[in-house]
């Protein structure tokens, strides 16, 4: 009833296929390990609600240079890239309050409590919240595996919460940072509604819209604007660090493999983030931290070594997105109106899928949202 294998594609081709997108993960976690230590460095001196709106405008006007700059060379990004619809907006709502607005605000709210290394790793929870909510509120399939990395990120996240001298034994400033993992999560798992639509536009618009609000908070709150130094400083963060950049890989490796899987392989950011707060910094952590961390880098190597591979069905479904036409999902007839391949063989444009059904390795993609039995 199945084919073992797409006609021709082979397992190693198809696991070639979520190379890039496992890759633009992996600079994502790079990226933002260095968002925690990044921060630090320019907390002082800058009221908060200025920072994290300089950091969102950052993320978002860097994101629209790149797009213009692409459209001043020649390069028509509606032939390569799918625009955000109408239907697509509560979708960019959700994402420039959750991910452009609360959590970067509640980040460096946050940080002045917290040693660099220690709020490194605690962003690590960001990984834990994501998959949890794409299991739970979005069906995702999630393996027995990734339920053990999880775990073990999770204790590690409560070692590092845990303080002896505040109330309750809980460090407010740590649970801050908690929350901003929560707050991203929830952007990861709408974003992901988002990643078959043109990444450039959407960080634009979560980015610039988040960074105008935050800003006239500040501006109502009495705070006032760093130097111009501190500011370009901090929008080059945001875009690097943040959103921008980052977003826009993310978004990337959200299309190809899942929201799980994709926040997953986050889980090796705080490692980069330790080695950016050492460099920075010179500070040792606390004791809880060495526990903390080998438990954490055995929670992180569980999640980047999975792999999933089962028979399944495709429903017949009419989308847009960039594709490629060497995968076994894109067989399509082009019609004399459809923009041409690119040098790299993808384009974007309407196309339909019949029903298919095969068994070849595979990642909760946008085409593999498939229900899984237990």
């Amino acid at each position: 009833m199945y084919p073992r294998k797409p006609a021709g594609i082979d397992n190693r081709s198809a696991l070639a296929n979520y190379r890039a997108p496992v890759l633009c993960a992996l600079a994502t976690a790079v990226l933002i390990g260095g968002s925690a230590p990044f921060t630090k460095l320019l907390i002082e001196g800058t009221g908060p609600l200025a920072l994290a709106a300089l950091i969102s405008l950052g993320s978002g006007s860097g994101a629209l240079f790149i797009s213009l700059a692409g459209t001043a060379a020649g390069n028509r990004r509606s032939h390569m890239e799918a625009p955000p619809g109408r239907s697509d907006i509560p979708w960019l709502i959700g994402v420039t309050l959750f991910g452009g607005l609360l959590a970067p605000v509640t980040l460096v709210l946050s940080l002045p409590g917290t040693a660099a290394a220690t709020a490194a790793l605690l962003l690590n929870f960001e990984a834990v919240a994501t998959t949890l909510i794409a299991a739970a509120v979005f069906r995702e399939w999630v393996s027995r595996r990734v339920w053990v990395a999880l775990g073990c990120i999770t204790v590690s996240c409560i070692l590092l919460t845990h303080d002896p001298a505040a109330g309750f034994g809980l460090s407010l400033p740590a649970l801050g940072i908690l929350l901003t993992c929560l707050f991203w999560a929830v952007d990861n798992n709408l974003g992901q509604r988002l990643s078959a639509k043109d990444p450039l536009l959407v960080i634009s618009v979560k980015g610039i819209s988040a960074g105008v609000v935050t800003l006239l908070i500040a501006l109502a709150a009495g705070e006032h604007l760093p130097g111009p130094a501190t500011a370009a400083a901090a929008m080059v963060v945001g875009f690097l660090c943040y959103g921008g950049l980052t977003s826009i890989l993310f978004l990337l490796a959200l299309r190809g493999i899942g929201t799980a899987r994709a926040g997953s392989l986050l889980a090796v950011s705080p490692f980069f983030g330790v080695l950016f707060s050492l460099l920075l910094f010179a500070e040792l952590p606390a004791g809880a931290f060495y526990i903390a961390l080998p438990v954490m880098a055995l929670g992180a190597w569980l999640m980047v070594s999975e792999e999933h591979s089962h028979p399944h069905r495709h429903p017949a479904t009419v989308h847009e997105h960039r594709h490629r036409h060497d995968d076994p999902h894109h067989d399509h007839i082009h019609e004399a109106g459809d923009p041409p391949l690119s040098a790299a063989g993808e384009h974007s444009h309407k196309h339909a899928h019949a029903e298919l059904a095969h068994d070849h390795p595979h990642q909760p993609d946008i085409h593999h949202r498939h229900l899984h039995r237990r």
